[in-house]
């Protein structure tokens, strides 16, 4: 592991504490305390629900790891926290990458106000800026008074370029002209804002649609990914708020901010059940470099860490005390 990876997964730990000492720490104990049996597993069904991991898929989570139990014949609770660590890592798993290979590759940004989602935008674009990458943002949210402000402020900070209008301007006309730009002078990405309120599910079908047409017939050769922002302090009423949001607006993946703030990280768990979409990215904290790609691996060892195990040398201090 690089030292670059070795920061972010210490990034990811850090941001997960509330998770890890919390309710997931819960999970490990009686996991490594207790004896397999029905007890345990109702326990730990309780706490998947408590993690905010929701019902159904707690259940399942379960009835998955009790089978693993059986057919691998595990006899110890290290053995079935190992179990439950990759169940729920292959749980979270994305199946596909991002498409980033348009020629600008654009990603619009969807989510409800309050979600996070300009400083989602700004760190981002910083991301992508450290790979190395040409980044133009377009500030497509002109309903909200002072959206393009507020977006301009942390482009700035992000040292990126921001294509922009006047509030009440048409959404996909800034955004076709920042695909435009980016396309005449060798930028690699768009990542534009959108509008947090429109006032019924057709308003924003036909806004994002509008959106997606005016990208490609500003470059033929872009390539299109719509992320969803969500909030993991709300948790579960965030999925529930956000299911009907997200089949209007065809969303194609999930940024869950402000995992730092909540002890119920399993919430991450319950969007991708929900939602059938992959989690592509987390914030864990206000810093511009607080948003980190999702890894299910990196996140899975967070949410249960291995034991430690005592030497021997310790030990055998302790019992000569």
């Amino acid at each position: 592991m690089g030292l670059f990876d070795k920061l972010k997964k210490t990034k990811l730990e850090t941001g997960l504490e509330k998770t890890r000492t919390g309710f997931f720490q819960s999970i490990v104990n009686t996991l490594t305390n207790s004896q397999i049996d029905d007890d345990l597993y109702n326990d730990l069904e309780e706490q998947l629900i408590l993690a905010d991991v929701g019902p159904a898929c707690a259940v399942r989570l379960v009835d998955e790891l009790r089978d693993t139990v059986e057919r691998d014949h595990l006899k110890t609770g290290e053995e079935a926290l190992k179990a439950l660590r990759e169940i729920i890592r292959k749980e979270i798993s994305p199946t596909t990458d991002m498409d980033l290979s348009g020629s600008p590759a654009v990603i619009l940004v969807v989510g409800v106000n309050g979600v996070g989602k300009t400083t989602t935008i700004a760190k981002l674009a910083a991301l992508y800026k450290d790979l190395g990458k040409k980044v133009m943002l377009a500030a497509g949210d002109t309903f909200r008074a002072a959206a393009s402000e507020q977006l301009e402020t942390w482009a700035d900070r992000a040292g990126v370029p921001l294509v922009k209008a006047g509030e009440g301007a048409d959404p996909a006309a800034v955004i076709f002209d920042a695909v435009q730009s980016a396309r005449a002078r060798g930028y690699d990405m768009v990542i534009a804002d959108t509008a947090g309120r429109l006032h019924n599910k057709k308003g924003l079908m036909d806004e994002l649609s509008k959106i997606s047409r005016s990208v490609r017939k500003a470059s033929p050769e872009a390539s299109l990914e719509v992320l969803l922002v969500l909030d993991a302090i709300t948790g579960q009423n965030a999925i529930s708020q956000a299911q009907e949001f997200c089949r209007a607006a065809g969303a194609t993946g999930v940024v869950l901010t402000k995992l730092d703030g909540t002890p119920k990280g399993g919430c991450v768990i319950g969007v991708h059940e929900k939602l059938g979409l992959p989690i592509r990215f987390v914030g864990v904290g206000e810093q511009i470099d607080d948003l980190l790609f999702f890894s299910a691996t990196d996140f899975a060892e967070a949410l249960l860490p291995e034991v430690p195990r005592r030497d021997a040398p310790e030990a055998a201090q302790e019992g000569e005390v």
